[in-house]
């Protein structure tokens, strides 16, 4: 193999010259032969038992080429990758260059690689950064939804009325006909949920127990064809009327439902977590809008394969969640009305940004030279371990050394960042109706949803490092 010619391209690519020797040539005939024989057949000769120059004497001294030169471009390719020492980061372009002979053959592969990334700024930048606000509505929000989770339901001899559960048998009729998925037996309506066909609910309140009762209903237009736009008549029953037994916000309710005694000490408690919380989003907004600037800041000719390869895992990731949603992925796409092209293409701007912030995320860790020790290493496994109440050894298995380290350093060059940048007041913008209302602060937007979807138990840095070399 001689390499006879390297030339840096647009976008990050390389373009090479390769030659192949007539010896290496011959190796890979060879090779092409001991593959081929068996299903060529020769007169005089068993299967895969006819001589090569038979063979060769027969159909052409060519008829082994093209699968000599499939055998042989592939590690030729890899030899000259190697002596170059080129960092390729997806898969080449590869035609041949002249004929093919028994002296050999020539290609030209164009194959991107690891681009040279120049920072921008990345030290003291300034982000807005939301002042945390709990109000006493906040927290009674919560006290009611702890509320919800312990009510109870309790039977109640009266005239039902919204917010009570009613216990029913039903049954639909369609010009006195009964009609499909229009019977029911002890089921349970939330009356004014919205539940159940227009109408239906209000007929309902002001029955008890024991009464029955012919509801008259029309369908919406918008149902299904054959009720739409019908007049139908439902016969209901009402066996049961039950109603919501919500607890009193006292002590005793606090005791029940947290380990606090006081409701001022669970009401005190709950204002802490949600500050914290609301600290937590803030602090993330603040760092993405950071890195964001960073990723901006960057000069860099970014390869389309780094740009396609990171939609690609986009685009798996979205794949995964549609399913365990349920739905197959297939299925979405006929409901959605699209195909898989179209959701690459919608996907690469978001994979753009996110390799330019993966490429500046790792020209500042080489920059500031960050480095991860093995006690920080073992530090994070251990940490991880107790958070996700998972053995050390189970963690350590499952993931990497290495990927640890990317990790830490992604965080690393995050606090680098953060560190020397200084938090700003949120801009206030004018509403629509002229009146000023601060702007709407909220974590940096991510590029798809699929980016939830990075391993457990690692922590999720506020982006994840790209690998040098593209997935296979």
């Amino acid at each position: 193999m001689n390499v006879k010619n390297c030339e840096n391209q647009e976008k990050s690519t390389v373009a090479l010259t390769v030659e192949v020797s007539a010896e290496e040539f011959e190796a890979a005939i060879v090779k092409a032969y001991q593959k081929m024989r068996r299903k060529i057949n020769v007169p005089g000769f068993r299967p895969g038992k006819a001589p090569r120059k038979i063979i060769e004497g027969m159909y052409g001294a060519e008829v082994f080429f093209e699968e000599a030169v499939n055998i042989a471009m592939p590690d030729a390719y890899e030899a000259a990758v190697a002596e170059k020492r080129l960092n390729v980061v997806g898969y080449p372009q590869v035609e041949l260059e002249g004929e093919v002979t028994k002296e050999g053959f020539t290609f030209k592969a164009v194959v991107p690689v690891y681009p040279e990334v120049k920072l921008g700024e990345y030290k003291g930048l300034k982000a807005p950064k939301a002042a945390v606000k709990v109000a006493a509505a906040d927290v009674d929000d919560r006290l009611k939804e702890m509320a919800d989770r312990n009510t109870r339901l309790v039977s109640a001899d009266r005239e039902a009325k919204n917010g009570d559960m009613a216990v029913i048998d039903f049954e639909g009729f369609l010009g006195g006909k009964p009609f499909d998925g229009g019977k029911g037996e002890n089921h349970s309506l939330e009356l004014g949920s919205g539940s159940f066909v227009p109408g239906f609910e209000e007929q309902v309140v002001g029955m008890k127990a024991g009464d029955e009762k012919d509801i008259n209903i029309t369908f919406p237009t918008d149902y299904a064809p054959e009720l739409a736009g019908k007049d139908v008549v439902f016969k209901v029953k009402l066996h049961e009327v039950k109603e919501k037994d919500v607890p009193a916000m006292d002590d005793e309710f606090a005791k029940d439902v947290s380990e606090f005694d006081t409701l001022e000490d669970l009401k005190a408690d709950i204002e802490k977590k949600i500050a914290d919380e609301r600290e937590q989003a803030a602090q993330q907004a603040f760092e993405d809008n950071l890195m964001q600037q960073v990723a901006e800041n960057i000069t860099v000719d970014v390869p389309d394969a780094m740009v396609e390869a990171q939609a690609r895992r986009f685009l798996d990731n979205f794949k995964n969640q549609i399913q365990q949603q349920g739905i197959p992925y297939d299925q979405y796409l006929k409901m959605a009305g699209i195909d898989e092209s179209k959701l690459l293409e919608d996907a690469r701007e978001p994979a753009l940004r996110q390799v330019r912030l993966d490429l500046a995320l790792a020209a500042i860790i080489k920059d500031e030279k960050i480095e991860i020790s093995d006690e920080e290493v073992e530090s994070e496994y251990k940490t991880m371990a107790e958070k996700y109440s998972i053995e050390l050894e189970n963690v350590k298995k499952y993931l990497p050394t290495e990927q640890i380290k990317d990790q830490l350093s992604t965080r690393k060059a995050i606090e680098i960042v953060r560190d020397s940048a200084t938090a700003t007041e949120p801009e206030e913008k004018k509403a629509e109706d002229g009146e000023e209302k601060p702007t709407k602060k909220s974590a940096a937007k991510k590029t798809t949803k699929a980016e939830d979807d990075e391993e457990k138990p690692a922590k999720k840095p506020v982006a994840r490092k790209t690998t040098k070399k593209a997935e296979e």
